[in-house]
């Protein structure tokens, strides 16, 4: 695809494996900057963010607050809606595919260079998690 392409016309799971990467990628440059160097510290706490029922738990919070636009609900739908042949290791099913439409929205947003709207979810969802954990 050329850079001019509309990316919400990627396969939906295509757009959670790069979201995926760039969520993680947030996660990591945070707890890095937040103090945590040790390894086994970094994997626990990086797992209160990006493991499949943490996903859901904050997408499920996006949506009972309110903090998706109409497009991104959708994409978050066309996500979780996707018929992958994988399942998760720690999840259920209807976890792991809310899981998978929280990695699609992150995706689109990344993909569609909508920078400062990823940005501010994954700070939302930074904020939210913290919170949570009493970190």
């Amino acid at each position: 695809m050329s850079k001019q392409e509309d990316w919400s016309l990627l396969n939906g799971l295509a757009l959670a494996y790069v979201g995926d990467a760039a969520y993680e990628l947030v996660i990591r440059k945070h707890l890095l900057e937040s103090g945590q160097t040790r390894p086994n510290e970094l994997h626990r706490r990086a797992t209160q963010f990006v493991s499949a029922k943490a996903q859901n738990r904050l997408i499920t919070a996006m949506m009972e607050e309110n903090v998706l636009t109409e497009e991104e609900l959708a994409m978050f739908k066309r996500g979780r809606n996707a018929k992958s042949h994988t399942t998760a290791k720690n999840a259920d099913v209807a976890t792991y595919r809310a899981s998978t439409g929280f990695e699609t929205l992150m995706g689109y947003l990344y993909m569609q260079n909508h920078h400062d709207r990823f940005n501010e979810l994954t700070q939302w969802c930074i904020k939210k998690v913290e919170e949570d954990t009493h970190v």
